[in-house]
This record gives C-alpha cells, sequence and structure tokens, in this order.
C-alpha cells in the first residue's frame, strides 16, 4: 500500500444511508444483519486511494439518547462518533457535516461522503475546486442528481464497497460488462 501524509475522510450521514435503506430499498426497518458492515467502508476507502483513513459517523442525538452498543461499535472498528445535538428545527447531521466539509476545503486530504442528500453540494463544489477528491458512496440510483453536473465517482454502497453480507433487494441499472445472467435463474 501506498503511504502518504495525505489522508481520507469517510463522512457517513447515518440518518441518511439508515433511512434510504430502510423505506427506499428494504420497504421496512433493517434488521442488524441487513446493515452495512462498515469497516468495509473504510477498508475500501484505504484501497481506493492508498491513504490512511480517518471514519467520522454522524449521528442524531437531539433526543437526548446515545445508541451506546452502536457508537461501542463503531469506535471498536476505527470509526470516530459525532454525537449531535440541536433545536428540533435543525438538520444537525447535515449542518455537522457541513461544517466538516469547509473545515477540510484546502487541507491534505480527500473525502468520501456516504450520503444521497444534496444539501452537501454547495462543500463538495468547494473540496473539488480546491483540487481535492471527492467521491459518494451510497446506491447510485437514488443520489441527488444535483451531483450530476460535478463529475464526482458515485461507489455503490453495495457492489463496489461490499459493505452487505447479502444481496438487497434493488432494482438498479446493470452495465452489459457486469451483467451476470446467473443471478436471475437462481
Amino acid at each position: 500500500m501506498v503511504r502518504s501524509a495525505r489522508r481520507t475522510f469517510v463522512l457517513v450521514d447515518g440518518e441518511n444511508i439508515d433511512a434510504t435503506l430502510g423505506s427506499t430499498v428494504l420497504g421496512r426497518k433493517p434488521e442488524p444483519g441487513e446493515r452495512p458492515r462498515w469497516e468495509r467502508v473504510t477498508d475500501f476507502a484505504r484501497r481506493l486511494w492508498g491513504q490512511e483513513v480517518s471514519g467520522l459517523f454522524f449521528l442524531n442525538a437531539s433526543n437526548g439518547y446515545l445508541p451506546g452498543p452502536f457508537v461501542s461499535a463503531l469506535m471498536n472498528i476505527g470509526f470516530r462518533p459525532v454525537p449531535l445535538a440541536g433545536a428540533a428545527s435543525e438538520k444537525v447531521v447535515d449542518i455537522g457535516i457541513q461544517r466538516t466539509l469547509d473545515a477540510l476545503t484546502g487541507r491534505e486530504a480527500d473525502v468520501l461522503l456516504c450520503s444521497h442528500d444534496a444539501d452537501f453540494v454547495e462543500q463538495v463544489e468547494r473540496l473539488l475546486d480546491a483540487d481535492q477528491r471527492v467521491g459518494l458512496i451510497g446506491f447510485p440510483e437514488l443520489v441527488s442528481a444535483a451531483y450530476g453536473g460535478l463529475n464526482v465517482p458515485i461507489y455503490d454502497l453495495e457492489s463496489d464497497v461490499k459493505a452487505f453480507t447479502s444481496p438487497l433487494p434493488r432494482v438498479r441499472i446493470i452495465p452489459l460488462s457486469e451483467f451476470d445472467p446467473e443471478v436471475f435463474l437462481r
């Protein structure tokens, strides 16, 4: 692995990924075995750009509750939980990620953002203008079209990152070069 002073920051919009997986992909609350394996995300990031990785997992703790077992699990795999609290009218996770992206602009760092949300387009644009590498991780068919003009690579959380232990019930466009008819014959 190539070592450099530059670092990749993986910023996870926990609310967005969980809501998208539950409501759009599964149509219900995900079971524990159906959730992403977040250590696979940091492993992917390390391989992608050959740099050290810092994972930040943003959580909404406005209700005063911190999910202890989940926070411990995140810390055990090397993520740093970022539990934020604010008024009910504030999108605390989005604001926290926006501020973090702003703080990373111009640093010796690259960013992989795990979200489908358009709320970060301005910050991503500034990072790109500062010649920093930026990628999105999620379900490409559900990532906001607002990123379309930015030429930001989108890495599929399931097929590129391989963050799940079993196939998800997704209907997505399959590039012919990746088409395996055996998947449809089972």
